[in-house]
């Protein structure tokens, strides 16, 4: 009796401690990074810990989470930002509108999104290509939004979905799931997703709702007077973003095709290794999208410094979630979880993602969602025998990215960009990222039957 006492406190004091950080960030509106360390800190404090080592705790996950996640997302933003500035991204995507054609130029945009969006936070990406949305629309007489949901439901479903993005790459290392198998995994979930979520939605919400292109936004963006011979070429681009993903796949196919010790695996799990593979690609970038463009040294330099800066913040965030998720483990809150779901018969799968979508919801944070919910079914995975790990970091990244409303930054983006009201933004991008976690969802509980 004493036992289930416990237990039920724990899960009353996890529920309330969660309920807080919630209020915290959306009612208080304070920074996600402090909320997370305040509701560590308490559950922590209330769980019964001993003091001296509720912020050593904390300390731990911090550190942990970071000493692989927080090298990762800076060697990918320099590279995302030289990307940027030396037009790759738009010639990857006029490229791609030139093969398609004017009549499926929303086929375009959306592959083109989601070839960009592999190395690039959302944000960047939105920015880096929303001009593009202008132009298109502008050029082909399709619609604002036929044009603009393709776009987005490719970046949003890299965003969630596939490494080396922050979401993912925390569910990884929370899960300890193998990068190579989650980003092919990733890939084969989020092509067709986004294909649902974006072309197919985009082109029947496009009927109800076309949008009307700012005026301002279109004299800025559609102009006719710029300079591309400089621009690195679409093959040169494609190479240089994809490479780390293609070194990572290699190490994947390293490890399941040759021996252990054997010197080829054994490169190839240096080189492919994320750190390893993302600097590699980042070092090659130097020419093909700085001094090949026509960038000095010094020109480099300045663009990899302020790439940082706006990343210091979701550095932060990733980790004191790991710091947040430490405190579940050291506290008990994680086993008595862990074994409720064994004992209630719930899919690892389908709880991820239950988890991270109640957690999106509240609290308007895909990044918030996922370290949550990993955290919480951490402890599932040693209770229950045989649970893909890469599938649960899918999942977890699935319920990250629902229904996005007016709690979450992207909300307020995406409808003055695109120039709507805020019923017009839940009928466009709300429910476009609905459906990319609900059929997300569908089609990683269908893979799971076959890996």
């Amino acid at each position: 009796m004493l036992g289930l006492t416990r237990e039920t406190y724990l899960l009353v004091d996890a529920g309330a401690t969660i309920i807080g950080l919630i209020l915290l960030i959306t009612r208080s509106k304070i920074h996600p990074f402090i909320a997370l360390t305040i509701a560590a800190g308490f559950l922590g404090l209330t769980s019964g810990m001993a003091t001296d080592l509720v912020m050593k705790s904390f300390q731990d996950g911090f550190g942990g989470v970071l000493g692989f996640v927080g090298i990762v997302l800076g060697l990918g933003t320099m590279l995302g930002k030289l990307m940027a500035e030396s037009g790759g991204a738009d010639q990857i995507a006029q490229t791609l509108i030139r093969t398609f054609g004017k009549e499926r130029v929303h086929w375009a945009m959306m592959l083109a999104a989601f070839l960009v969006g592999l190395p690039l936070f959302f944000e960047i990406g939105f920015v880096l290509l929303v001009p593009l949305v202008y132009i298109v629309a502008r050029r082909s007489g399709v619609s604002l939004v036929k044009v603009g949901i393709p776009l987005l439901a490719g970046l949003s479903v890299v965003h969630g979905l596939v490494p080396p993005h922050p979401g993912p790459l925390l569910a990884i290392s929370v899960f300890g799931a193998d990068i190579g198998k989650t980003i092919f995994y990733g890939l084969i979930v989020g092509l067709p997703t986004a294909l649902i979520a974006g072309p197919i939605y985009g082109s029947f919400i496009a009927k109800r709702i076309p949008g009307e292109a700012s005026p301002e936004l279109m004299e800025q963006f559609v102009r006719d007077d710029v300079d591309t011979a400089r621009m690195p070429s679409f093959t040169v681009t494609l190479i240089t973003i994809l490479m780390p993903v293609f070194l990572m796949l290699l190490k994947a196919l390293a490890d399941i095709a040759l021996a252990e010790h054997n010197v080829v695996r054994v490169w190839m799990d240096l080189i492919g290794h994320p750190i390893a593979a993302l600097l590699v690609a980042l070092l090659v970038s130097f020419y093909t999208f700085g001094s090949n463009c026509g960038f000095s040294r010094d020109k480099i330099i300045k663009l990899l410094n302020d790439s940082l800066a706006p990343v210091a913040s979701i550095v932060l965030i990733v980790g004191a979630g790991g710091g947040f998720k430490q405190m579940l483990v050291a506290s008990g809150v994680g086993d008595v979880i862990g074994h409720l779901a064994v004992q209630a018969s719930v899919s690892p799968i389908l709880l991820a993602w239950l988890v991270a979508a109640v957690i999106r919801v509240a609290t308007g944070s895909a990044t918030v969602a996922t370290i949550t919910g990993a955290g919480i079914v951490m402890p599932v995975i040693s209770l229950v025998p045989g649970v893909n790990r890469e599938l649960l970091v899918l999942a977890t990244g699935a319920g990250s990215v629902i229904f996005s409303h007016v709690n979450d930054a992207g909300f307020w983006l995406v409808k003055q960009y695109f120039n709507m009201t805020v019923a017009e933004t839940f009928k466009t991008w709300s429910i476009m990222e609905t459906i990319i976690s609900v059929v997300g969802l569908g089609f990683i509980l269908l893979l799971s039957l076959v890996v």
